[in-house]
């Protein structure tokens, strides 16, 4: 309608190689686009998640990724991408390894859907939430 703001519909944030900072600057980014999004918490779902995907990314790569967050009015999608070749596909780790690696398990525990996608380069971690009422 004339006159009425539109919500972006997209958050595209890159992430220097190993900036492990950079990690609650997209946390922060992400919380400010999804202000009025979704059921009361998932928001927060979203964040943590996304944060975990980022940390994994840095991490196990030692180079920089590529964070998009999109949101249609009942579902958030956040890829988290990362420029490394040659690396497989990253495992969710049985819950009785050590306190690290267990971003994925709260991945698969929280998200409605999650996934990998190869690139020719890289690879792109994804995960959705819906956003209707709980």
């Amino acid at each position: 309608m004339a006159g009425e703001a539109r919500q972006p519909t997209q958050l595209l944030r890159r992430v220097g190689r190993t900036d492990l900072t950079a990690v609650p600057e997209v946390r922060h980014a992400l919380r400010a686009f999804l202000a009025t999004w979704g059921a009361p918490g998932a928001g927060d779902v979203a964040e943590l998640l996304t944060s975990e995907l980022v940390t994994n990314a840095l991490i196990h790569t030692g180079d920089g990724a590529v964070v998009t967050a999109t949101v249609e009015p009942e579902q958030l999608r956040v890829e988290v991408r990362d420029f490394v070749p040659g690396l497989r596909p990253p495992r969710a780790r049985p819950a009785d390894d050590d306190p690290h690696g267990r971003g994925l398990l709260l991945v698969r525990a929280l998200a409605d859907s999650w996934g990998v996608e190869n690139r020719e380069v890289g690879k792109v971690v994804w995960f959705e939430l819906n956003g209707g009422a709980a």
